[in-house]
């Protein structure tokens, strides 16, 4: 896409950014707006599958409610051009003067990415991501979100959520306005998400397209011991009470954080 925006200028802005992002609390990120130009991501979002579109995935749960793409199979024919342009060679370039995250590899499988869309009352509980691609086994290390939203306005909520190590407290909230960018790093310690039930009008939704990218290996702080592949893990927060999560439970969660390592592995070869 010729103006989304060359390699040239984003190496220009690269070293202003580095600091921002790596210094960043309460794990390295940064919030870009008026990255992409708004001509090209309204192209993107001509193309966005309305809430009554057949999604390739729906969850309902007592964690999530959001609607999900699978590969390319949704995709427009401007926005397929606009996430392969996302996994090339500029864009990981990028990525990797920005966060210090040398031997970056896209996903062309989209896996878990691509569309997300939330409707009125859905949420998506505070987490930490699947740190494993499904097929490649590679170790997640970064997220690129993009938010779609046009008018959106305070009132209706879905804001993008960074908590603490210790699920203590909030350090930051995103507002998901049309053309922001967020990028951080995922390890077994970045929980986030959009726990509170959304508040838009009725037939507006929360539009996102996301991007992972991954290296082969990871270093030992970013891993929670014991969760050498795990799914989605999610997090209680203060005044929550137990949430029950696809990998499991807080308790589950507490007792993978107590045992050592060797009990683990003796547990699930006897459940194997």
């Amino acid at each position: 896409m010729a103006d989304v925006m060359y390699i040239g200028n984003l190496l220009e802005k690269t070293q202003s950014y580095q600091e921002i992002y790596r210094n960043a609390l309460p794990y390295p990120h940064i919030v870009l707006d008026n990255f992409f130009s708004e001509e090209n991501l309204d192209l993107m979002l001509s193309e966005f599958p309305s809430s009554d579109s057949n999604w390739s995935l729906k969850w309902k749960l007592k964690e999530e409610h959001k609607s999900l793409s699978k590969g390319e199979e949704m995709f427009g024919v401007k926005t397929k051009e606009f996430m392969r342009y996302l996994n090339s060679e500029p864009i990981l370039k990028f990525l990797e003067a920005l966060t210090g995250i040398s031997g970056l590899i896209p996903d062309p499988h989209f896996s878990g990415g691509g569309y997300h869309q939330i409707e009125t009352g859905g949420f998506l509980k505070i987490h930490a991501d699947f740190n494993k691609h499904r097929e490649t086994k590679l170790d997640r290390r970064i997220n690129f979100l993009i938010y779609l939203n046009k008018k959106w306005k305070e009132e209706y909520g879905g804001h993008f959520e960074l908590w603490d190590r210790e699920m203590k407290s909030c350090v930051k909230k995103i507002l998901p306005i049309f053309g922001r960018v967020v990028i951080f790093s995922t390890s077994d310690y970045s929980y986030h998400g959009h726990p509170d039930p959304l508040k838009c009008p009725e037939g507006m939704t929360r539009k996102s397209l996301a991007l992972y990218y991954y290296t082969n290996g990871r270093p030992a702080e970013e891993i929670n011991t014991g969760l050498e592949d795990h799914d989605t893990l999610f997090k209680a927060r203060p005044n929550e009470k137990y949430i029950k999560g696809k990998e499991g439970s807080v308790i589950k969660d507490i007792i993978r954080d107590c045992l050592p390592p060797i009990l683990l592995k003796v547990i699930r070869k006897i459940k194997n």
